[in-house]
């Protein structure tokens, strides 16, 4: 019996050395020795090198990092994302402008936001495949940062259409790694009961970047000339690359590391470790009589595994509890589209459609607002950009009570379920209502407000409730997307994400052809149309999610 105790003593005491050296043979970028004896290195000495490695292990659980930190990782995140969104907009009380100073067709300088859009839907697929398939998260990063400040510079010297262009492609690819690696880092760093809030706050940042870039654009434009756009998002990508320095670690969180939940996490006066058990199907479940010769057998098949996980010149050490006994060194062929093959799930397809049509629909009316505002309000650029303040209030309150409820209801089908869940429990009550009411409300509120020339609160109004729509449907149905795909987060993410900005990138080319042929009211009708039609598809998911997933392999 002391035997036994001295061997789960020393076992504990070895879960750190072991796991440091697993993340080390685990990196595939790490060429150090792995025979040198490890020593923990000091606080700041740690830091630097943590911040000067390119490809620096994971050497504690980042769910188990203290809250600040992840508060941090969470801001880093939540700005990355806004991004894509902000730098896309900032320049839209602009165009009428480009269009005169650099000579150019109305076409020509719409595509330079449709492309921006087209981009930000493929470009995250390669980065989601890179991230996935060499377990990095920082490094594309800081790396797309570069490419994103680098263009900007360029696009602010342009005298060509056609070189404008080009330049906002490679703009909208160095802009867009947050869009598919956000998520999967606040899967990295929170447990499935808080990601609902972590999530609503990261897409703040997301929904309220398009919103915030026409009014940063409007006074840059009217004061500077729309060039300044250009220089203020090469100012913004450089200030975030210092803090992604500086604040943000690698998050890669390996399952057969770390085990799906992170070890000693509380639930409602829970072990974390009692509510993976809950979560097993029954079929996994252990009789009393065969107890004995399973644990037995497990003991084996961990002395194997565990002379598997020896390092070559090194010492035996015991495996941890949370490694699992697959062989994590083995990985497939690199295929950068490996994401978009995840559209052939049904379940996947089915939450990108739409989270895909909720946000064109709120695309296409930012597409059409400056044109409509200047000609039917006679507003001028600076004062166009104050208007989008309604849908950036309705999506802040949008992404935070969604996330809290969605958190609330969660845990409440886990109570329900014995402390069990489906991710299918993510697809929250207050989805319907903001599917089937708000967004449409909204898109027929700012159509028929513009075509009647109502008072211009009504539209801004209109804008605002969509938005805060959008964010009772994108929140749930992206962090569903994470839920289902444990360890693929980022791929599932980036697939849905390459949908939604087809879909975007469809409707903001048409939108401006659309209104000068039917009107903004008949626009208003379509696009709430599509939304109450494509809301069937959640509906499926919410009911036949399970089956769905389960012909999947999921």
């Amino acid at each position: 019996m002391t035997e036994g105790t001295g061997g789960k003593a020393s076992s504990a005491l070895s879960d750190t050395a072991t796991v440091q050296s697993l993340n080390g043979a685990l990196d595939p970028c790490d060429r150090s020795d792995s025979s040198a004896p490890h020593k923990a290195p000091s606080g700041f000495k740690h830091f630097l090198a943590s911040r000067l490695k390119p490809f620096a292990p994971v050497d504690q659980d980042p769910r188990t990092l203290r809250k600040l930190q992840k508060v941090l990782i969470l801001a880093c995140t939540a700005a990355s994302s806004s991004l894509p969104g902000f730098c896309s907009t900032i320049y839209f009380p602009a165009l009428p402008i480009i269009i005169q100073d650099l000579q150019a067709s109305s076409i020509a300088v719409t595509m330079t936001t449709s492309l921006f859009v087209l981009f930000m839907g493929i470009a995250p697929v390669f980065w989601a495949s890179f991230s996935d398939h060499f377990y990095i998260r920082r490094p594309i990063y800081l790396a797309t940062l570069l490419v994103f400040a680098g263009a900007s510079i360029g696009s602010a010297f342009v005298n060509n259409v056609w070189v404008l262009v080009v330049l906002r492609c490679l703009q909208s690819c160095g802009a867009s790694a947050g869009s598919a690696l956000g998520p999967g880092t606040v899967a990295d760093c929170f447990e499935v009961w808080e990601r609902g809030t972590a999530m609503g706050m990261m897409f703040v940042g997301s929904f309220f970047g398009p919103l915030l870039g026409p009014i940063i654009g409007g006074f840059l434009t009217s004061g500077l000339g729309w060039r300044s756009t250009f220089w203020f998002c090469f100012a913004l990508g450089a200030v975030l690359w210092l803090l992604m320095f500086f604040v943000m670690p690698e998050t890669y969180r390996r399952e057969e590391v770390w085990g799906p939940t992170a070890k000693g996490a509380i639930l409602n006066g829970k072990s974390k470790e009692m509510d993976v058990e809950a979560n097993r199907p029954a079929s996994d479940e252990k009789t009393e009589t065969t107890a004995g010769l399973d644990e037995k057998a497990e003991e084996q098949k961990e002395a194997e595994d565990r002379a598997e996980y020896q390092a070559p010149d090194g010492p035996t050490e015991e495996l941890p509890d949370h490694a699992t006994t697959a062989n994590p060194n083995k990985r497939g062929r690199l295929n950068p589209l490996a994401s978009l093959y995840l559209l052939r799930h049904p379940f996947v397809l089915l939450s990108s459609l739409e989270s895909g049509i909720a946000f064109g629909t709120m695309f296409t009316i930012e597409t059409v607002i400056p044109g409509q505002y200047q000609s039917v309000y006679g507003l001028p650029t600076d004062i166009i950009g104050l208007t989008f303040l309604g849908a950036g209030v309705g999506n802040i309150l949008g992404a935070s009570m969604g996330g809290k409820l969605s958190d609330f209801f969660l845990r409440r089908a886990k109570d329900k379920r014995g402390g069990g869940y489906l991710p299918e429990d993510r697809i929250v009550p207050t989805v319907w209502p903001g599917g089937f009411f708000f967004i449409p409300f909204g898109a027929l509120l700012f159509g028929w407000a513009v075509e009647r020339h109502l008072n211009l609160a009504a539209p801004i109004v209109g804008f605002g409730i969509l938005c805060f729509g959008l964010m009772q449907i994108f929140g749930c149905v992206s962090t569903y997307l994470v839920d289902a795909m444990p360890g693929k987060g980022a791929s599932a993410t980036a697939a849905a994400n390459f949908t939604r900005m087809v879909m975007a990138c469809a409707l903001s080319l048409v939108a401006n052809p659309l209104v000068a042929a039917v009107g903004p009211g008949y626009l208003g009708v379509l696009l709430a149309a599509l939304n109450v039609v494509c809301m069937l598809a959640v509906v499926l998911l919410k009911f036949k999610g399970v089956a769905l997933r389960a012909y999947s392999g999921y």
